[in-house]
């Protein structure tokens, strides 16, 4: 088994196991290889560097902190979308979403805080919303 990290046209990267690059040729030529995140089946192999480590242990950990950046670069990009495009009403964000849900206000994008109890109330309710970590503004 050989492992190759891949991109597609949109530029999200990920993984891919194939029996052997002959395998990988014959499957990305065929369309059968697609990218989780857009579907889009124009795959090519991004730069690779060897893995050249001592332990698994380390070699775990280096992969799990380049996923955890790329993570962190997604959630960050989120939180610009919603901002630009969402109206914030903080703490009051359950009392909105269950004025647009029972059509009280007009429908619009919101974000805000809500404790745990608001949210399981809201999904009670069948208020549709999603729960979205916030990532700090900034690099540590």
């Amino acid at each position: 088994m050989i492992l190759f990290d891949l991109r597609c046209a949109n530029d999200h990267q990920f993984e891919g196991w194939f029996r052997d690059s002959a395998a990988y040729e014959s499957q990305a030529g065929a369309g059968e290889v697609s990218c989780p995140v857009c579907g889009d089946s124009a795959i090519e192999k991004a730069l690779m560097a060897p893995r050249v480590t001592k332990t698994k242990k380390k070699r775990r950990g280096a992969r799990t902190a380049v996923h955890a950046g790329q993570y962190m670069k997604a959630l960050s990009e989120l939180r610009k979308h919603v901002e630009a495009n969402c109206e914030h009403v903080g703490e009051k964000f359950a009392e909105e979403a269950r004025k647009i849900h029972y059509g009280e206000t007009e429908a619009r994008n919101i974000y805000g805080e809500a404790t745990e109890q608001e949210s399981t109330e809201l999904k009670d309710e069948g208020v549709e919303f999603e729960r979205i970590p916030w990532t700090p503004r900034h690099d540590a």
